[in-house]
């Protein structure tokens, strides 16, 4: 019963959150591990378009540190107006709400990307970070999205 919780949960959570697609992928080096760069359009603010890169390991890599089920922490973060915008029912407070999470682990770890609304500078900020259940990272990324004002 408490996997049914969770996975409707889950469901719940991902439906307001945007779905990447894939617009890049760069091979590093020999042991197949990549950079993918992923595209996302803000689910409440038309007209922005992020950009988030990560490293992605390759099998080789997995079989070489013995660590299956777990990419880097690191991430890089782009977000930029790509129509006219228009700001739908965003969260107003301090912590922002999320805006793209996707799993770097098995269970524990997630890169996430929140908004943020800077009310005096009228300012969309983006940052993305490893979201952990402990340790958490001190990598992070951070992009704005000013509001201009029409005259």
């Amino acid at each position: 019963m408490r996997h049914v919780i969770t996975f409707f949960v889950t469901l719940l959570a991902t439906c307001s959150i945007a779905q990447a697609e894939k617009v890049g992928n760069v091979d590093v080096d020999w042991l197949g591990n990549d950079l993918v760069i992923e595209a996302f359009s803000d689910p409440k603010v038309e007209g922005v378009t992020c950009h988030v890169a990560y490293f992605d390991r390759g099998l080789i890599d997995r079989l070489q540190n013995g660590n299956w089920f777990e990419d880097p922490s690191n991430s890089a973060l782009s977000c930029r107006q790509t129509g006219a915008l228009t700001v739908g029912d965003i969260d107003l407070s301090d912590e922002g709400e999320s805006v793209f999470s996707e799993r770097r682990s098995v269970v524990w770890k997630s890169l996430s990307v929140k908004r943020i609304f800077d009310k005096k500078n009228q300012t969309l900020v983006y940052i993305s970070h490893a979201r952990e259940v402990q340790n958490g990272s001190a990598k992070m990324s951070i992009s704005t999205v000013p509001l201009f004002q029409k005259p």
